[in-house]
């Protein structure tokens, strides 16, 4: 079986929780993720992505999305040439973008460099994603 071994970071979370982070590359840059299996897709915040790309073409995306605390926020869809995840390698990416800084402001707070993006449900799903605690991986399978 042909998969991709993602490392992940556990970090622990103010002594009672868990964050994973996972690096990835958006335009052949190193970037880091949360890992939430419970978002239903990755999202990059708007602001980071300008350290990736120059001059992104948002376009709001209609109605508002459930952000983290269950907030409503704008949204924005722009493109990503290449979002990669290991030797994963996804071109012409449909990404959303909204305001993560309420994550890098916990993060802050904590001593924790800032994320920027949620990977989410969407790739996780279409990967087939396992995350392995014990290994501190997460595999992908990609579609032949």
């Amino acid at each position: 079986m042909n998969y991709i071994e993602i490392p992940i970071n556990i970090i622990s979370i103010e002594g009672d929780g868990f964050h994973l982070i996972a690096e990835g590359c958006i335009n052949n840059k190193t970037a880091r993720f949360v890992v939430d299996t419970g978002a239903s897709r990755t999202v990059f915040d708007k602001s980071r992505i300008l350290n990736y790309i120059n001059e992104p073409d948002f376009s709001e995306k209609e109605g508002l999305s459930a952000g983290i605390g269950g907030t409503d926020i704008s949204s924005f869809i722009f493109n990503i040439e290449e979002l990669s995840f290991g030797d994963l390698k996804i071109k012409d990416y449909q990404a959303v973008a909204m305001d993560l800084a309420n994550i890098n402001t916990s993060y802050e707070m904590i001593k924790l460099p800032p994320i920027d993006g949620v990977l989410g449900g969407d790739l996780l799903r279409k990967y087939q994603a396992v995350i392995s605690y014990r290994l501190k991986k997460i595999r992908l399978f990609p579609k032949k």
